[in-house]
């Protein structure tokens, strides 16, 4: 067992989660209530439920899955059930999910009846190395990821890699695109570790690295003020296609894919405008080109794709707000960049995979 101390709170990796049985045992919880997905319900539940014997009396709440799902709507059914099921400001809600789950679970927890106890027990890559730490919760509105929400830090996060083995390999490469991003930003030592890697296989050890490296930079900066910023890097263009891509798209792209598109697209925004060398975006972009699949980006829809980005909530007196590198490991941000040079980088992309 390991443990990272974050915010006020552990993140423990073990496996078989003795500790959080343990954790529920020892607090004194009028009611103990279990977010899950359709998803987690039939694959994530009964691994939990064998890892916590001794707890009998629970409450299951169950929501579609799927970021677009991730909205008030959905929200409000999850305030209604906690109402149907009476759980006064003394329950505990435990988010048993990916980024969705996690994300929509710490919002309608620390919203109802100004605020309950959650925690987090992710079973998403992506949400073990991302959404699981850092107090951020969410919901979407009009396509615009999590422009709603609060930084409310869970009791515990308790990560179990079991769950991973629940995910096919397009779920490990989405999660494994935040762990990307966190090397990119930080760790050049960590950058190269998952050049080396064969996919879907990762590591224990790569897991816990990737959450030390996001828990040093929220530690530093819990409410994004500053140096917490970085985490956004592929993220200001990778929301806006991934929004896009979850109305129009049949399949649409999951979210360590749109990140990917981002991180490139984001790169060249490096080199451009912060000195990020050709030889290191040469790398970057060639790595993630065979990592992630291509995706077609028609010029007809960059005013949409623009129009998304204005509204997210990284951006500051009407400027569009980045985090680009400086070199490999090396992130700046609040780095402003005109509508033009955004575009440039989208044609940049859309010529990579012509």
């Amino acid at each position: 067992m390991k443990k990272i101390t974050s915010l006020g709170y552990d993140v423990v990796f073990e496996d078989d989660l003795n500790e959080l049985q343990s954790f529920l045992i020892d607090h004194d919880y009028s009611q103990l209530l279990i977010l899950v997905d359709r998803n987690t319900n039939d694959h994530c539940l009964p691994v939990l439920q064998a890892s916590i014997p001794d707890i009998l009396d629970y409450d299951i709440i169950e929501v579609d899955p799927g970021e677009e799902n991730k909205n008030i709507d959905f929200c409000i059914g999850v305030w209604k059930t906690m109402l149907d099921f009476g759980a006064d400001r003394k329950a505990l809600m435990l988010n048993l999910g990916g980024g969705v789950v996690t994300d929509m679970g710490g919002f309608a927890a620390a919203t109802y009846k100004r605020g309950i106890d959650f925690i987090n027990v992710p079973t998403t890559l992506l949400s073990q190395v991302d959404a699981s730490v850092g107090g951020k919760t969410g919901i979407d509105l009009d396509n615009v990821k999590n422009i709603i929400g609060t930084f409310t830090q869970p009791q515990a996060v308790f990560i179990s890699t079991v769950f991973l083995k629940t995910l096919d390999d397009r779920q490990i490469r989405s999660g494994f695109a935040e762990i990307i991003k966190h090397g990119l930003i930080q760790d050049k030592d960590l950058y190269n570790k998952c050049r080396s890697l064969t996919l879907p296989v990762v590591p224990n050890e790569i897991v816990y690295e990737s959450v030390q490296i996001k828990n040093k930079v929220i530690t530093e900066d819990p409410t994004e003020k500053g140096l917490r910023k970085i985490l956004n890097f592929g993220h200001t263009i990778g929301h806006a296609i991934e929004g896009y891509s979850l109305v129009n798209d049949q399949s649409p792209l999951l979210h360590g894919e749109a990140i990917a598109i981002g991180m490139i697209c984001e790169a060249y925004l490096s080199h451009r405008v912060n000195n990020l060398d050709d030889t290191e975006l040469e790398d970057i972009v060639q790595y993630l080109k065979a990592v992630y699949p291509a995706y077609s980006i028609d010029p007809s829809i960059y005013p949409v794709l623009v129009d998304l980005m204005r509204n997210d909530k990284k951006n500051e007196n009407n400027q569009l707000g980045f985090a680009l590198l400086r070199s490999i490991g090396d992130c700046d941000y609040n780095k402003y960049v005109d509508e033009d040079l955004i575009i440039e980088s989208l044609d940049y992309y859309r010529n990579l995979t012509k």
